[in-house]
């Protein structure tokens, strides 16, 4: 998938911004191998300094690219970081979504959210660190911290529909409302990656496979409650 970043670009060029604020433009993107590169220049960076010692020298500097061009397109370093973050985790919202529409089972949901969380978690170390520096930086940043918020009510959004698609088709039971269900879901996910993230020796297998019995159960309300009220 070709990386895009989504910014709010600031009037003029890099060359002709000044020291002064700029009004907010029209939104723009940066699309293709330059937009791939400061994300991942910035990912590293964060994992390897934590986001407080990161700096957009640091950024352009690995990301090969002008430090006008990073205050051009993001304005600030707390406006990259949650478009690192953005980017991250919508393709992996939208790939868990294409799974779910594929998925004929509750179990094939669960085994479909395992493996994202998985993904997430091993396939790049650096993003989770990104994700949990983002959580500690909200603490000290307006901006994080609102920003933080919205992408987590969409995540959160995004997999309740899909479940209400499922509950629909027959496939699941929801055992609460939908958006509940995935707020648990996510709570799930990110409790064990913050566990790895501060103690990485963990063996976290008997955790992930508690985590799984837990979500089926809330796919599965009505099964269970028919299993409940079976004469004996």
């Amino acid at each position: 998938m070709e990386a895009s970043v989504q910014t709010t670009a600031r009037r003029g060029s890099p060359e002709q911004r000044s020291g002064s604020a700029s009004a907010v433009g029209a939104p723009r993107r940066l699309d293709g191998e330059k937009a791939r590169g400061i994300v991942e220049a910035m990912r590293s960076s964060v994992a390897t300094r934590g986001a407080a010692a990161s700096t957009f020298d640091h950024v352009a500097r690995e990301a090969g690219v002008s430090r006008g061009l990073l205050h051009y397109y993001f304005g600030s370093k707390e406006r990259l970081l949650v478009e690192v973050v953005r980017h991250d985790c919508d393709e992996r919202v939208a790939a868990l979504e294409a799974q779910l529409d594929a998925a004929g089972s509750p179990e094939e949901i669960v085994g479909a959210l395992v493996e994202q969380l998985r993904a997430f978690l091993e396939d790049d170390p650096g993003s989770p660190a990104v994700v949990y520096e983002m959580l500690s930086a909200s603490r000290r940043s307006e901006e994080i911290r609102v920003e933080l918020a919205e992408l987590y009510r969409r995540w959160r959004t995004q997999l309740a529909e899909a479940l209400r698609v499922k509950e629909r088709e027959g496939v699941v039971s929801l055992d609460a409302e939908a958006e509940s269900v995935a707020a648990v879901i996510f709570a799930l996910g990110d409790g064990v990656g913050m566990q790895l993230l501060s103690d990485p020796d963990w063996d976290s297998r008997p955790a992930l496979e508690l985590g799984a019995r837990t979500a089926r159960r809330l796919l599965t309300a009505a099964a269970r409650d028919a299993l409940t009220l079976r004469p004996a």
